[in-house]
């Protein structure tokens, strides 16, 4: 899609799909999120995560997803610490964990929440007097120093510890520990070991004695549909289904509704529209881009409104506003949700233009600027212009959002939101999801790493990403890396193997095994991942060489597909992308982010990284040769996949059905023109 920068402006232009290969955001450039020092009391509790924008801005994740809270925890001298994590609902219910140690000072807790909504965390550290008295007694006793007294101090604290017990919490095993250590008849050694049984320990750690509590600053926390991490996307042109081309016709919401069944069918659970709108007749281009439209051409669908109506009308070629409301209803009875595409942009002839002409940058000469990334022109669509009339425009946007969230839709797919200023979107999602919470944001943005990353700060529940870059072992397992990593707080990854804009010269080139093996990664790597149409056929032609534009684009003609030919001559990937969206409704290890891990192999060409939610764990060995057969032997980290190192697992692979036994390094070999994956299910048991 045409970035919305303006002709005149000073700012350097923003990176593009076509620039942002060339930007290489890997762990090491990206700085740390700053984390603040939280504790006043006490105890410290230093450099607690994630944490965004120094506590300004929540940490993100769904119902039901796990998040990792760390801190370091210490305090002066010898004396035992403990921590617990406390979330507080939107309920006003407060939900404690207990952290548990990590490291040296370091101390962790998993936490989930379960309702959509604002959330906080807070940690509290304290004192431990049972293990600080309990680990000085093992030493003392051991060496028969001042032996009665440890044993009668040991006594003073667990009658403290007993005497906050709630009632039906077991307190006889406390008791008869107290006895025990006040029983001088017995030897010392006996008398410690009751305190120690496994059942007072038990009960002391589901209710400790704590002491000067310390409490950390309030963090939010905002906890969304599920839809906003986890979804297989699928973007199509519904005026090319059911178009023809002699005479040039347009499909329609109704034709385009035809093809919805097939779409569910392959597992996807979001289809996503390119804008919708009248497109406008002034400076209209052509096939692939030109300034010559014959009478017929329907040109860019981004080149958004006419006579006919904006952003709030449907073009009349589809059909009615029904029409629409039809379709919407149609995928939604087949589990299908429609993302609808919002282009802050207008055609010369948009109605916007004439109504509001301070909307837009007028040059020295009076004429409006038109969007513009050099050397690219785009003369069919102006960029609206923030600055004389921000609340003007914001207010018709929030009228145009809750008018198409009043047909149904829920999700919005943004275009170049990185081009207008953040502090719009900010305001937008803000007071949008205020009253719509379940209403998604994703932000097509390739630009900095840094505008990126606070785009999702600010709201926009998912991201594109540079993942149609990044081919290589190398470049993939770094940037995945900082993907699941502690960028996981604030933008979750939207993978999407192609664009009407994108084709990148590893499909161009690589032929049908390399459709799968990307197809493969986005689908596993990340829990939201998408397809362009056409990708299942392979269409796999550039504009020119080094380009990667399509040729013929459908962004300026239709473009009719046979499917039923397709399918019946086996010249289609549906089929493998059935199975890969079968797998990830299957196996929750594959729809979550925070859980991916990677492996070592001998070869790189061979990319190896497991994904692991509760007893479920997904082993993914995938080549990135899309041309000839690689071996490698794996080393696999067995702790990452809930092994014992040296354990012997059952490996069953999803793609041939085959179940081997593997051990620490097992041997493999990926022929791309016959599975381009090993996509592992681990299980245990007699072999």
């Amino acid at each position: 899609m045409p970035p919305t920068t303006r002709r005149a402006s000073s700012e350097p232009a923003p990176a593009t799909a076509s620039a942002a290969k060339n930007v290489t955001p890997s762990s090491k450039r990206v700085r740390p999120l700053p984390i603040r020092p939280a504790s006043i009391g006490r105890y410290a509790i230093e450099d607690i995560a994630p944490v965004i924008a120094l506590g300004t801005r929540p940490v993100k994740a769904v119902v039901g997803e796990a998040i990792v809270i760390s801190a370091n925890v210490f305090r002066e001298g010898h004396d035992a610490v403990a921590a617990t994590v406390v979330l507080r609902g939107p309920d006003g219910l407060v939900r404690a964990t207990p952290m548990r140690p990590v490291d040296v000072d370091l101390w962790e807790a998993e936490v989930t929440a379960d309702a959509i909504g604002a959330w906080t965390f807070t940690i509290e550290a304290w004192g431990d007097p049972v293990t600080t008295w309990r680990q000085r007694a093992l030493i003392m006793i051991a060496a028969d120093i001042d032996t009665e007294l440890e044993l009668r101090e040991g006594a003073i604290i667990l009658d403290r510890a007993l005497g906050g017990l709630p009632r039906g919490a077991g307190r006889a095993p406390v008791k008869a520990a107290i006895a025990a250590l006040r029983d001088v008849r017995r030897p010392a050694p006996a008398r410690l070991a009751v305190v120690l049984d496994p059942a007072v320990t038990e009960i002391l750690q589901r209710h400790p004695l704590r002491e000067n509590v310390t409490e950390s600053g309030t963090f939010p926390l905002l906890v969304e549909r599920e839809r906003a991490l986890v979804g297989s996307w699928y973007e199509f042109f519904p005026r090319s289904e059911g178009a023809t081309l002699d005479p040039q016709r347009s499909g329609t919401f109704l034709t385009a509704a035809e093809r919805l069944p097939a779409i569910a069918s392959m597992g996807f659970d979001v289809v996503y529209l390119p804008p919708i709108h009248p497109i406008g007749r002034m400076h209209r281009k052509g096939p692939n881009n030109t300034l010559t439209p014959g009478p017929d051409d329907p040109g860019s669908p981004w080149a958004i409104g006419s006579t006919e109506g904006g952003h709030d009308s449907v073009h009349p070629d589809l059909g009615t506003m029904d029409d629409f409301r039809a379709f919407v209803t149609r995928a939604g009875n087949l589990g299908l949700e429609v993302a609808l595409d919002l282009a802050l942009q207008c055609a010369p002839d948009h109605p916007w233009v004439s109504e509001h002409p301070d909307w837009f940058l007028h040059r020295a000469d009076g004429t409006i600027a038109y969007a513009e990334n050099p050397p690219k022109k785009y003369q069919d669509i102006y960029p609206l212009y923030f600055e004389d009339d921000p609340d003007g425009i914001f207010v018709e946007v929030l009228r145009v959002v809750r008018h198409w969230i009043g047909c149904g839709v829920r999700i919005f797919r943004v275009d170049n939101p990185h081009t207008k200023p953040v502090a719009f979107w900010e305001r937008l999602i803000a007071t949008v999801n205020a009253s719509d919470p379940d209403v998604v944001f994703l932000a097509e943005a390739f630009t900095r790493p840094a505008m990126m990353r606070l785009l999702g700060e600010i709201g926009f529940q998912q991201s594109y990403t540079y993942f149609t870059w990044r081919n290589d072992k190398a470049e993939i397992e770094a940037y995945s890396r900082e993907l699941s990593g502690p960028l996981a707080a604030s933008m979750r990854p939207n993978l999407f193997v192609n664009t009407p804009d994108i084709l990148h010269a590893y499909l161009q080139y690589g032929g049908p095994a390399s459709f799968a093996i990307r197809a493969t990664l986005a689908a596993t790597l990340s829990p939201t991942w998408g397809v362009y149409s056409g990708f299942e056929l392979f269409e796999h032609v550039a504009a020119k060489p080094g380009s990667e534009e399509y040729v013929d684009s459908e962004k300026y003609e239709y473009r009719p597909r046979d499917w039923d030919a397709a399918a019946d001559s086996g010249a289609s990937l549906a089929p493998y992308l059935t199975r890969l969206n079968q797998w990830r409704s299957e196996h929750p290890a594959l729809r979550r982010l925070r859980n991916l891990h990677f492996h070592a192999s001998d070869n790189d060409k061979i990319i190896v990284y497991s994904k692991r939610q509760g007893d479920d764990v997904i082993l993914v060995v995938c080549t990135l040769d899309p041309y000839g057969a690689r071996e490698a032997l794996l080393d696999l980290d067995l702790p990452a996949l809930g092994l014992e190192w040296g354990e012997k697992f059952a490996a069953r692979d999803l793609a041939s059905g085959e179940t081997w036994v593997w051990g620490q390094s097992p041997y493999v070999r990926l022929d791309p023109h016959d599975h381009v994956a090993h996509v592992v299910h681990i299980g245990r048991g007699d072999f």
